[in-house]
Order: C-alpha cells, then structure tokens, then sequence
C-alpha cells in the first residue's frame, strides 16, 4: 500500500501536480479544522478521496498500523494525573482529535502514493520548485518512494526471523535491542548497496522526467484544492 501500484482508477488518471494540491490543501484545512464536527466533513472527503482512487481503507489502516501506538499514546498520557481521580477523559479529548487528524491526512497520502509512479512525483516537485532545490527534493521523494518498501519488508523479515528462533521467549527489552540492532544493520547494508547501484546507473542529477499534462479531469480536482485552501485560509462555516 505504500507503494504505487498499477490500475485504472479516476487517481491514476490524474496529473501529479494535481493529486500533491489536493493533498498538501488537505492537510492545510485538517490543521484548521480541529472540531468534532470539522473533522467528520474530512471524513467523508477522506473516504471519497480513497474511492476515487479505489483504495480499500481497511488496507491502509493495516500497513499504518505502526503508527496506532503513537497517536493513542498521547491522549492516555494527557489524561492520567498525579493525584485523584488519577485519569481525566476531558483532557484525552484535544490530542485524540490531533491524532486522528493525523490519520486522516496519512489515508490520503497513502491514496496518493498507490496511483502516482515514483518519476512522476519527481517531476511534479521538480516542476513546484525550479532549480538545484527541486532537483534536490525530488531526488529525496524518489529515494524514500523506493526504499521506504524495502525497509518494511527488511523488518518483517527480521521480526519473523527473531520469533523462528524462539526471540519472544526473551523479555521485551532483549528483543526490542535486537529487533532495532538488525534493523539498523539491515539499513546501513541497503544504504550501501543503494549506494554503488546509483553509481553503476551513472545516477544524474538532472534526468529525462516524464511529461506533464493536464487532463480533463485534472480541472475538479484543481477546484477541491481551491476549495480548500480557501476554506482553510478564510473559514466560511463554523466547524
């Protein structure tokens, strides 16, 4: 799921340059609406943002399912106390709707990530920012599109390794030490072997990109982006 996958869904159709407006305006508006009643409108955006891309969002949640322990975290630690009544739901309320918002924005940019090839993404920030900078930055996306995968799949390797060899008899400390020790390991190897692979392709920092161009149903995708960041600039509905 955090990688693009081929399809022919309304998203896949769609330019780069659109799909990252879309995106970048969306999180713009779930930073200021942090209300109960804003953050169901994003919902529903949510669910038809990953329709239109015909991304199931039971999936995403599973491959984002590492991150569920920092965004419940916050809210149980907000809320216990020093002293009586020790655990206060109110003060839970604030961080759980920041971390739900988090979540929000994560599904659309998985929805993103499944229908837009690694080289148009660096054509799309390379075009949003001209020069040796854009060069730059969508030098980093294409390196993080491609190896963030390789990384997962490295540390489900590890981890089923680890319980093959009986790892979950140990305490959590050992394991996580040796989970976090091989994952390190495994990442600085792939960074090497990354490395001398750029080399032997003659890695340039300027290559022939893939053409940009709009289509028809670049236009309502363009005009979402619009709305919200005018929604979210100057909001219109008290939400």
């Amino acid at each position: 799921m955090l990688t693009y996958e081929p399809g022919a869904s309304l998203a896949h159709r769609l330019d780069p340059r659109s799909k990252l407006a879309v995106q970048v305006t969306f999180a713009i508006a779930a930073f200021v609406y942090t209300t109960p009643r804003g953050l169901a409108v994003l919902t529903v955006l949510t669910l038809g943002l990953l329709g239109v891309a015909r991304t199931a969002p039971h999936r995403v949640l599973w491959e984002y399912r590492f991150v569920f322990p920092f965004l419940l975290a916050a809210p149980l630690l907000d809320s216990v106390t020093w002293g009586a009544p020790w655990f206060l739901v109110e003060n839970a309320i604030a961080p759980a709707l920041a971390g739900y918002r988090v979540l929000l924005v994560l599904l659309v940019a998985a929805a993103y990530v499944r229908t837009t090839p690694v080289r148009e993404s660096r054509a799309a920030v390379q075009w949003a920012v001209p020069g040796k900078p854009g060069q730059f930055l969508g030098m980093g996306v294409s390196f993080v599109f491609r190896f963030l995968p390789v990384l997962r799949a490295d540390l489900g390797r590890i981890r089923d390794a680890h319980r093959a060899r009986l790892g979950t008899e140990r305490s959590f400390s050992e394991r996580a030490r040796n989970i976090v020790i091989a994952a390190f390991n495994r990442a600085f190897d792939r960074a090497d072997t990354f490395a001398l692979a750029l080399q032997a392709r003659c890695f340039s920092w300027n290559p022939t990109l893939p053409e940009l161009r709009f289509g028809r149903w670049d236009g309502p995708a363009l005009l979402l982006a619009a709305a919200l960041l005018v929604v979210a600039v100057v909001p219109l509905v008290p939400i």
